[in-house]
């Protein structure tokens, strides 16, 4: 298995990433809970979080909420992107089991989840900052499958209390990470 579809997503959040201007950072995302400022730090910390994850075999208490926003975003992030990927890339990681708070998984469904989580994040973002959400159509078409055959209606509620909204109706013809975006409980 190949390690590209985490970087394409961690390409096509960065891409996002580069176009937030500090007058953005108190900005409303899709995720009610969060501003812009709230949501890059989240992406920020989780690239560094998903880098330990995979090469220790157990993830850290979730990243604190540092407050990456107010220093060099992008070599942070890059940073990041850096050792996540040289983790992931690491000769057997993607076999390993993976310890995360709720449940074991193995090395590549970990890469799943942080391909997800990233995609979709940086969508969020695009979505709050005005800029296009018509983001890498082939990867998010991929993420799209595997997110229909992985998230079960039980993973579904209100922000702030599940992983991911009730599923949000959009037209077949929508841009491929739109339909992603609704299918994970977003509004387009």
């Amino acid at each position: 298995m190949s390690i590209e579809p985490l970087e394409l997503a961690f390409t096509s959040t960065r891409g996002v990433l580069a176009n937030v201007t500090p007058e953005q950072l108190d900005l409303p995302t899709p995720c009610a809970s969060w501003n812009v400022r709230n949501l890059v730090n989240h992406l920020v910390g989780l690239s560094h979080w998903f880098a330990t994850g995979i090469s220790s075999g157990v993830t850290p208490p979730l990243p604190a909420e540092t407050n990456f926003a107010d220093g060099d975003i992008l070599a942070a992030y890059d940073d990041g992107i850096q050792e996540s990927l040289t983790a992931f890339s690491t000769p057997g990681a993607l076999d390993k089991t993976v310890k995360l708070p709720f449940g074991e998984f193995l090395g590549s469904m970990f890469m799943a989840l942080a391909t997800n989580d990233t995609f979709t994040h940086g969508w969020d973002l695009a979505k709050a900052t005005g800029q296009s959400t018509q983001l890498t159509p082939e990867l998010a078409e991929q993420v799209l499958a595997q997110a229909r055959g992985a998230i079960p209606d039980e993973f579904r509620g209100p922000d702030g209390t599940a992983p991911f909204g009730p599923i949000v109706e959009v037209a077949d013809s929508a841009p491929a990470a739109d339909r992603l975006a609704a299918f994970l409980g977003r509004t387009p």
